[in-house]
């Protein structure tokens, strides 16, 4: 039994119990960022992991977009060993080329060339790319240097697709045997528009040679899908001639659409050069 005098009041114990409530609490709040931070470390070390293991399949994915949206360079056109034309277009015209694989470089992006086709419908002119095309459109100066166009129909006209394609001199088909080479594909993929001078070939790579299509109304664009035939000038003058020729369309057996009536034989086609002007194609002679 306690002395009188010693005795703690009731109230007093309850305030000692709720102080060491508070100071249990309190020791409870300065631990628990220790428990939190050592759980987070570990769902760091647990998130390293699953990345650290899931890397190579995270590398490949990355790889593969890369791959798939890179464009590759295009390398240097091959030029050939046939010799360029002479100033004055041969009589006859030269339509064979055997064992050169297509001419020298004889064009230069210095100059602005331009081709003037002269038709039994009416004059087309063409602004040739000697820029980004350059061997492309050598291919076709040099060919039209030795006459290898002249007196040829544009021989079939394509409705489905919008085009008007020539430059068969052996069988005035899309048979024709060609100059004798074949040039390499320059650049791409193209898209088509009408107005264009672009470079028909069969569906194998660099199969082109001669023959060559224009591209006259919209539904060209169905090309774009292959992307594959090399773009190399654009219609400057004649377009009005071009939609005439092949609303002139019959239709024939085949698949290839049909052909112009009455027929369309190209006269001659002309290059004419000129210096660029102003670092841009500027504008033809004549």
């Amino acid at each position: 039994m306690s002395a009188p005098g010693h005795r703690r009041p009731a109230g007093h114990a309850r305030i000692e119990a709720a102080k060491a409530a508070r100071e249990k609490a309190a020791r409870r709040r300065q631990q628990r960022p220790y428990v939190l931070g050592a759980i987070a470390v570990v769902a760091v070390a647990l998130v390293a992991v699953v990345v650290f293991t899931s890397g190579d399949d995270s590398s490949t994915v990355t790889a593969a977009d890369s791959t798939a949206t890179t464009v590759a360079e295009t390398p240097p056109f091959a030029y050939g060993t046939a010799a360029c034309p002479p100033s004055t277009s041969p009589n006859p015209a030269v339509t064979d080329f055997p064992n050169t694989n297509g001419f020298e470089q004889c064009i230069t992006p210095d100059n602005l060339y331009t081709a003037t086709f002269d038709t039994s419908a009416g004059t087309v002119v063409v602004n040739l790319d000697s820029t980004t095309t350059p061997g492309t459109a050598n291919n076709f100066v040099e060919l039209a240097g030795y006459g290898y166009y002249n007196g040829t129909k544009l021989f079939r006209t394509d409705t489905s697709i919008g085009i008007i394609q020539g430059g068969a001199p052996h069988t005035n088909s899309a048979t024709d045997a060609g100059p004798g080479y074949t040039i390499p594909d320059e650049g791409g993929p193209y898209t088509y528009q009408p107005g264009q001078l672009v470079m028909a070939r069969t569906s194998a790579a660099n199969s082109a040679g001669a023959q060559f299509f224009f591209t006259v109304t919209d539904k060209v664009s169905a090309l774009d899908k292959s992307g594959t035939y090399v773009v190399f000038g654009t219609v400057t003058k004649g377009l009005d001639i071009l939609q005439s020729i092949l609303a002139s369309n019959v239709d024939q057996p085949g698949g290839l659409g049909g052909a112009p009536s009455p027929e369309v034989t190209i006269k001659s086609v002309t290059i004419e050069k000129a210096p660029v002007v102003g670092g841009t194609s500027g504008t033809a002679p004549g």
